[in-house]
């Protein structure tokens, strides 16, 4: 289901004040990327269509400019709609998916057989239902020790993208937000938040006791379309939060995502979005 106006909160090119038709007032930074917006869809189905509509507008831009579209995809329950969604008309034979190459922005360190592993997942809903091959699907070798699987794919982007100038600049990158406000697998207090140099990091996360492997901001900063998947009351909390740009919001993970040269995109179910809980500090 298509969005109308007065559901959408829209800012673009520069800071000020928007709000949307169910009361999410949102004060954006002078430091938004030249494109943000924050979409609030009616239920789960509504914010799958929308996503699969973002998806298939950022390949066939991509492809137009640059005959190949590079995606990152997400792990969590949300991308799992969307990527059903993508299997079914219009969108199975509407996008050119040979002309897809995958990628993940982040992944457990687990085999690719494992059912917390992100790739299983994406290889279940999406890869397999559309016959991908295995040579367009970069997945993160999440079975090997973690500093090893970081560095090996950090190679792999810096092998996809060798020519070009700058950081490797993905076309779209799918992101989902936790309750305590990290995303990908930059949590809250974990080292891999400061990270400036290497596009792929093992973060240890104490909460968890458990390695990720995890894109970094550098790169998550230089793509040309981040899209946030937000749903479920759990999640109400900390997005109005870093919507709102509020003490405690605009330093949890997700909020310093910021694609400088790129959009930024936020899609809300309304339990997420309709009427956010009062923020809280994240744990």
């Amino acid at each position: 289901m298509s969005v109308g106006r007065r559901d959408r909160t829209r800012r673009e090119n520069g800071g000020g004040e928007a709000k949307n038709g169910t009361g999410l007032r949102t004060t954006l930074p002078a430091e938004a990327p030249p494109r943000f917006e924050v979409r609030v869809l009616p239920g789960a189905a509504g914010l799958a269509e929308a996503a699969a509509r973002e998806f298939r507008s950022a390949s066939d831009e991509a492809i137009a400019a640059r005959g190949v579209f590079r995606v990152a995809l997400s792990g969590g329950s949300t991308p799992r709609l969307l990527h059903e969604r993508l299997t079914r008309r219009p969108f199975r034979r509407g996008i050119e998916w040979g002309r897809i190459r995958f990628f993940f922005g982040d992944e457990r360190c687990v085999p690719p057989d494992s059912d917390r592993s992100n790739y299983l997942m994406a290889a279940r809903t999406l890869l397999g239902p559309l016959k991908i091959p295995a040579d367009r699907v970069f997945r993160i070798h999440g079975e090997f020790p973690p500093k090893r699987a970081a560095a090996e794919y950090a190679g792999a982007l810096e092998t996809e993208f060798a020519g070009e100038r700058g950081r490797p600049r993905l076309d779209l990158v799918l992101l989902g937000l936790g309750p305590d406000g990290h995303t990908a697998s930059l949590f809250p207090g974990t080292r891999a938040l400061e990270e400036r140099d290497t596009p792929v990091a093992a973060n240890w996360v104490p909460k968890l006791r458990e390695w990720r492997i995890t894109m970094t901001y550098p790169v998550l900063d230089a793509a040309r379309r981040v899209v946030f998947l937000v749903a479920g009351q759990e999640k109400a909390a900390p997005a109005a939060a870093i919507i709102r740009r509020t003490k405690a919001g605009k330093d949890l993970p997700a909020a310093r995502v910021r694609p400088r040269r790129g959009s930024l995109l936020w899609l809300l179910d309304e339990s997420a979005g309709g009427r956010p809980c009062p923020p809280s500090t994240a744990r």
